[in-house]
């Protein structure tokens, strides 16, 4: 009898081949359970999906006859299945063994090390300065008194230079004695949830410091909605960004309180507090806010809409032309609710006509800040579009709020 073939994982990134002379769909596993990053070309593509758990070998050799004419076909079958599950990108053992070997190393290191080093930025300490400081000269904004929160892209740097720049411009040097909480996008979190961590994170420039009091206790007030020792930590880049402009502007002796949030899903539709974990985190973050305004300053590393080809919309996305104009129409509608503190109404443009055809993945930290520094009000410094792909573009921008 026939055999069911192992399921695809669905937690894995599926996009179209950036290569043009290599067609096909590129797949990597964003958790880094996986090293590996696999292009199947087109006429493979439909194969994939016979590992759903229900459909059989026998279906993948039918499919793989069909294909190739030739009716021995059992060694690109293995091949095929083979070479997937090498990968840990089917659901069996082998990425279950992977998967509890990331979790098991990153619970028991004390310090989070740098993931993106060598990819997004530089993994020498000197190059990483050389870098930063040829790109993040020459900015119009000037320190701005009386901030108490900053949000600047998570964007790969290539993709932003300019608002991080602003961004990070426009906090006073004598904010370097403050804990800096960063709140950053979870993108592969669990809904209505907040991932935390005690680990130290480290960049080619050095070793910051976590506030694991500030942790523990913002654990101990909604522990149902925290996700501690978050393993999304591991490999999340909204931090590990804001962490490495930070120490490019005030030094490795930095102290943090990172902050990963999920996104918000209601059943019911309604408001993020409707889910009662939520309500309480967003609670102990704006009790935890009023208790330390004077010694902290919040740092958001969010972005705005995915939009075109890499992210499922069915046309070809272009800065600043076509259907990117109203875009960003609607990205400054959102802006200007931000700007003014209204969490209700940001919130009501994000669900507008049901889930975010925008895509906007800083939706969530937006809110959260909202909820928990209620009296800030904010500027935006800079709007960006990022043509991330020839068909896609992400969008950004730097903001500064004060109270």
């Amino acid at each position: 009898m026939s055999q069911a073939l192992p399921r695809l994982r669905m937690n894995l990134d599926f996009m179209p081949s950036p290569v043009p002379d290599r067609p096909g769909l590129l797949i990597r596993d964003p958790y880094h359970y996986s090293d590996a990053t696999l292009l199947f070309p087109p006429e493979l593509v439909p194969a994939l999906e016979l590992f759903n758990g229900s459909s059989t070998e026998l279906d993948l050799r039918q499919f793989l006859v069909d294909l190739t004419g030739q009716l021995e076909v059992s060694e690109i079958e293995h091949h095929l299945v083979g070479t997937l599950d090498g990968a840990g990108f089917l659901e069996t053992q082998t990425y279950l063994a992977m998967r509890d070997g990331r979790h098991r190393d990153f619970a028991e290191a004390t310090v989070r090390p740098a993931a993106h080093a060598g990819t997004a930025y530089p993994e020498s300490a000197d190059d990483m300065r050389q870098m930063f400081d040829a790109n993040l000269t020459g900015s119009e904004v000037t320190a701005l008194d009386g901030l108490c929160a900053i949000a600047a892209p998570h964007a790969s740097p290539e993709g932003g230079w300019e608002s991080y720049r602003d961004a990070y411009a426009s906090l006073p040097a004598s904010y370097a004695e403050r804990v800096f909480v960063i709140l950053g996008t979870s993108h592969y979190g669990q809904p209505n949830r907040f991932g935390l961590t005690r680990k130290d994170f480290e960049t080619p420039l050095g070793v910051t410091r976590t506030e694991k009091a500030m942790v523990d206790w913002l654990h101990s007030q909604a522990p149902e909605a925290v996700e501690m020792e978050d393993y999304c930590h591991a490999t999340e880049h909204s931090i590990e960004f804001q962490v490495a402009f930070l120490q490019h502007r005030f030094g490795p002796s930095i102290r943090t309180l990172p902050i990963l949030a999920g996104p918000f899903f209601s059943t019911s539709g309604d408001a993020p507090e409707s889910e009662a974990g939520v309500a309480r985190f967003l609670g102990a973050l704006g009790e935890f806010h009023a208790r330390h305004k004077k010694e902290i300053v919040w740092v958001l590393g969010v972005d705005m809409a995915h939009v075109g080809a890499r992210y499922g919309d069915p046309f070809a996305a272009q800065a600043h032309q076509g259907e990117l104009l109203s875009v960003s129409a609607r990205d400054k509608e959102r802006i200007e609710q931000l700007s003014c503190g209204d969490a209700p109404a940001f919130w009501d443009l994000v669900r507008e006509g049901g889930n975010d055809d925008l895509k906007w993945c800083g939706a969530a930290p937006f809110y959260t800040f909202l909820r928990a520094a209620p009296e800030a009000r904010g500027r935006m410094l800079r709007y960006q579009h990022w043509q991330i792909d020839p068909r896609s573009v992400v969008s950004f921008a730097a903001m500064a709020f004060a109270e």
